[in-house]
Formats: structure tokens, sequence, C-alpha cells
């Protein structure tokens, strides 16, 4: 599974840079585009778990379609939209570190990526702890968000 959705990105990466150059630009954009799928079907995923019964009840009782949108809809799909940050944040690092290591000048992936052809494997150890260190911190941070935000959804 990882070695097409490397593929993929490879593919997307290579018509990315045609079309925008190197810059940093075609980066954040290759990256907006990984992440937009993820999140937008976990929102979508969310959105449709506001049950009908939830959402008359609000009208029944006077609720305007922006208070529904507010008060019902949205704090039933923001679980599933933080799931769906969460796994876009996923993708969007290993998207990151897979664009530094084609077509970048400085950065985490042209770190392992130059070590490793220069058979330092001590720098490529680091730099592929330090990716998986970082992937970790953000990982506990959305965690922790989680917590936060939705604390009816019990632990995560």
């Amino acid at each position: 599974m990882e070695f097409f959705r490397a593929a993929a990105v490879a593919r997307l990466l290579a018509a990315d840079v045609l079309w925008f150059g190197i810059g940093e630009l075609s980066k954040v954009l290759l990256i907006f585009l990984a992440c937009l799928a993820p999140v937008a079907l976990a929102a979508r995923a969310g959105v449709r778990s506001a049950s009908v019964d939830q959402i008359n009840a609000a009208r029944a009782l006077g609720a305007s379609p922006w208070q529904v949108l507010r008060h019902v809809v949205f704090p039933a799909a923001l679980p599933e939209i933080l799931i769906g940050l969460r796994i876009g944040m996923g993708v969007g690092w290993t998207t990151l570190v897979a664009a530094e290591m084609v077509a970048a000048q400085a950065g985490l992936g042209q770190l392992v990526l130059n070590a490793s052809n220069f058979l330092r494997t001590d720098v490529v150890l680091m730099g592929i702890l330090v990716i998986g260190l970082f992937a970790g911190l953000f990982e506990f941070g959305m965690r922790c968000l989680e917590r936060v935000l939705v604390p009816w959804k019990g632990r995560a």
C-alpha cells in the first residue's frame, strides 16, 4: 500500500514541478492536495453523523438554520473532522518529506537523501528518528486537542 501511495505522490509531484517549478509554491500546493481528500471526506462523514432527529428537535425548538449548524451539526461533526485532520497531518508530513527528497535544496528529506548518497548511516538514522519524532509530536498534539475540543467522545 505504501508503494502505491509513494508512486502516486511521485506522479503528482512530477506534474506539480512541471507546472509550478521547484519553488515553495509547488511543495505547498502538493501538500494541500495530498491533505485535501482525507480532511474533506472526514468532514463529510462527520456532517452525515448528525442525526435527523437531533436536527428536527432543534428546529422544533425554534432554532434558525445557523443555530442548527452551530449547535447540532458542527458538534456532531467535530470528532470526525479532527480525525480527518490527524490523518491529513500524517499524509501531509510524509508528502513534505517525499517532496523534499525529490525537489528541494534543504529540509529533512533532502538531508536524509544526501546522507544516504554519501553512505553517512549515522546522519540517515538521525534524520529518520527526527522525522519520526516530529510525526509523534504532531499526533500527540492532535490527540490533546481532541481531548480538549471533544470531551464527550471519550479518551483517544
